[in-house]
């Protein structure tokens, strides 16, 4: 997207202003804490060691990731159009249709190795198709893309209570929810890469998807930058004049775009429908389409940024829980408003600092180059 800023050293844009922004994020945090009464620094530690102290911790941490990686890239891939896809969190509910409909097809006769890919398909596909109308409209009827998934997030989660009170819950259970999956549903655990560390996953479920989940960040590298459809989708995000000049199809770019934009956000119900509830459950987002707009505004939109981003918002989730547990004080609503002001500093206040940022690297600049005439004078 078109950036009114001084343009920066990519170590500065990538790194200092997300890490500057994240200092103020804890540090305002840290004020929170002690206005409850606790300190800041035992409140750090306990989120640390919670989210990384053992194995099985960090595979919590890694679980959670793999769900904001996969809606990161959603957001990001957007971005990069010049396109705010705020439906992710729709777009993922909707994927997990495809999911659970591979798995309750194929889970008590097939491996998991061959359910596996049909679900990757069926989740990409219907989180697919449930971003190709939103972005239809923006295209060719100018409605906002911004207001129809808002909408469409809403449909879909209705939608989702319908089919699990209606159509895909087993006669005589109560729970909204399908049947629990047979081992062909059901997604191994990474416990061999734990293991090449010395660390034992213990009860976390963290599984394949996680495998995939870098994948997908790695082809969507591919996608932006090293491809004709990434280059015309960056120019289109820079600069849609320029695009149309050039042109570039505005309308099929907004519609290809958006399709694979939801097709992300869909496979992020793989991670917990095949790798943790073994079902398709009420709520199995939980938010995670939000957060991943945090995340790729934190990793710049970029897939090796959206990754550590990934990780961070994982550690806040995980070693949130253990913060709740070891300090009474501070209940998990805090946890919530503690995670709220990482996204806050993070995203809609992520250029707070850039302009400071900028007048310190310029002034390096004029000094250097004032430098670099006194010693040829």
């Amino acid at each position: 997207m078109s950036n009114p800023y001084a343009k920066l050293p990519a170590w500065a844009e990538y790194g200092l202003i997300p890490l500057v922004n994240l200092i103020v994020a804890f540090l305002v945090a840290g004020l929170v804490v002690l206005l409850v009464g606790e300190n800041p620094l035992s409140a750090a530690y306990h989120m640390i060691n919670g989210a990384f102290g053992r194995g099985e911790y960090i595979g919590f941490t890694l679980y959670y990731a793999t769900t904001f990686i996969f809606t990161g890239l959603s957001v990001a891939v957007a971005f990069h159009a010049g396109l705010f896809n705020i439906g992710s969190e729709g777009q993922a509910y909707i994927g997990g249709i495809g999911v659970a409909l591979a798995c309750l097809w194929l889970d008590r006769t097939m491996p998991w190795f061959v359910v596996f890919p049909l679900a990757i398909i069926g989740s990409a596909a219907f989180g697919a198709l449930w971003a190709f109308l939103p972005g239809w409209l923006q295209a060719k009827r100018g409605s906002h893309v911004v207001i129809t998934t808002i909408m469409f997030n809403f449909i879909a989660s209705s939608l989702m209570v319908y089919l699990l009170t209606r159509v895909l819950k087993p006669l005589g259970q109560m729970a909204p929810q399908t049947r629990t999956f047979e081992a062909g549903g059901q997604l191994p655990k990474l416990d061999w890469l734990m293991s090449i560390f010395g660390l034992n996953l213990g009860n976390s479920p963290f599984n394949v998807s996680f495998l995939l989940a870098l994948l997908a960040a790695f082809c969507v590298w591919v996608l932006i930058w090293r491809t004709k459809l990434g280059y015309e989708m960056r120019t289109m995000g820079h600069s849609p004049s320029a695009a149309r000049y050039a042109g570039i199809g505005e309308a099929r770019i907004t519609v290809i775009v958006m399709m694979i934009s939801g097709g992300l956000a869909g496979m992020m119900a793989l991670n917990p429908i095949m790798g943790e509830q073994y079902r398709m459950q009420l709520d199995f987002v939980q938010g995670a389409g939000f957060v991943g707009i945090a995340v790729a505004l934190m990793g710049r939109s970029h897939p090796a940024g959206i990754i550590p981003a990934a990780v961070l918002f994982g550690m806040l989730y995980q070693g949130g829980a253990e913060i709740a547990f070891e300090m009474p004080a501070i209940s998990r609503d805090m946890i919530v408003i503690i995670q709220g002001l990482v996204i806050l500093f993070a995203g809609a206040l992520e250029n707070m600092f850039r302009p400071a940022i900028g007048r310190v690297f310029a002034s390096i600049g004029r000094r250097s180059v004032a430098a670099a005439q006194t010693r040829g004078a």
